[in-house]
C-alpha cells in the first residue's frame, strides 16, 4: 500500500495558526482537534493495520512563518511482517520556517517479530524556528522478540546540520541488544529540543539510562532506553 499524508500550516494573522492543506489517504487519515490555543493540533488516526511489509507511507509537513503545529497520534504504529517478507517504509519530511514551531509527538513505533522495516525523517528548521521531536521504538510486542528495524533521523538548522543519528535493531543486526547499543532495553527514545531564544542546557544524567545533551546549535537532545514504553516516556516527559 502506497499512502500520502500532508499538512501545511500557516500564520492566520490574529495570533493562530491556520491549516491551509490537510490532506491524508487510508492509512494515513488527518483530523485537526482544536483546543483553543494559538496551536494547530493535527492526530494521525491510522485506519489501517501497519505499517505491513510492503507499505510505503508518507507524511509531508510544511509550517509557515509565525505558524504552530503540533502533530500527535492516537494510538502506536505496530510495523508488521508481510508475505513475501518485503520491507516497510515510514518517511517524515517537514520544513519550518522563521518564528514557526512544530511539534512531533506521535506515540511509539513498535517493531513485531518478523517485520523488516526502516523509519526516515528528515527535518529542514530556518533561523529561528523551533522544534519539538519526540521517536520511541519498542522492541517486539509483550513476551516477542522484535523483527528488523532501522529508524534514522536528519534535521538541519540554518542550512547547517544539527542532528544525525540512526539505531538499527532486530535479529539482522548482530549485538543490537548488547551493552554497546540498547543493553536489553526493549523501548529507546529521544526528545530533541530547538529553539534559540531558550537558555542552553547543561549536559544531564536524567536516570539511569537517560541522559540530557547540549548540541553545536540551539538544541538539547535528550536519549534514553527503559525496560518499557512507560518507564520510557516518562523519561523524555521529564
Amino acid at each position: 500500500m502506497r499512502a500520502l499524508a500532508r499538512i501545511v500550516a500557516e500564520a492566520d494573522g490574529r495570533g493562530g495558526t491556520r491549516l491551509a492543506r490537510l490532506r491524508g489517504e487510508p492509512p494515513l487519515q488527518l483530523r485537526h482537534t482544536p483546543d483553543g490555543s494559538a496551536t494547530a493540533t493535527v492526530h494521525l488516526i491510522g485506519s489501517a493495520a501497519g505499517p505491513l511489509g510492503g507499505d510505503d507511507l508518507r507524511i509531508e509537513i510544511e509550517v509557515g512563518e509565525g505558524a504552530s503545529l503540533c502533530v500527535r497520534s492516537v494510538a502506536a504504529s505496530i510495523a508488521l511482517p508481510g508475505r513475501d517478507g518485503a520491507l516497510s517504509r515510514t518517511t517524515v519530511t517537514a520544513t519550518v520556517a522563521a518564528g514557526g514551531e512544530l511539534r512531533w509527538l506521535p506515540e511509539q513505533l513498535v517493531a513485531a517479530a518478523g517485520c523488516r522495516h526502516q523509519a526516515t525523517s528528515t527535518v529542514e528548521l530556518a533561523g529561528g524556528a523551533r522544534l519539538r521531536w519526540r521517536e520511541e521504538l519498542i522492541c517486539g510486542r509483550h513476551d516477542e522478540q522484535p523483527g528488523d528495524a532501522v529508524v534514522s533521523t536528519i534535521v538541519d538548522y540554518g542550512g547547517a546540520p544539527l542532528l544525525r543519528q540512526s539505531l538499527t535493531i532486530g535479529p539482522g543486526t548482530p549485538g543490537w541488544d548488547g551493552p554497546a547499543v540498547l543493553g536489553g532495553a526493549r523501548a529507546t527514545g529521544s526528545l530533541l529540543l530547538v529553539d534559540a531564544a531558550a537558555a542552553p542546557a547543561p549536559p544531564a544524567v536524567l536516570g539511569a539510562t537517560a541522559v540530557r545533551m547540549p548540541l553545536s546549535g540551539p538544541a538539547t537532545l535528550v536519549s534514553a532506553t527503559a525496560p518499557d514504553a512507560h518507564v520510557l516516556r516518562g523519561y523524555l516527559d521529564a
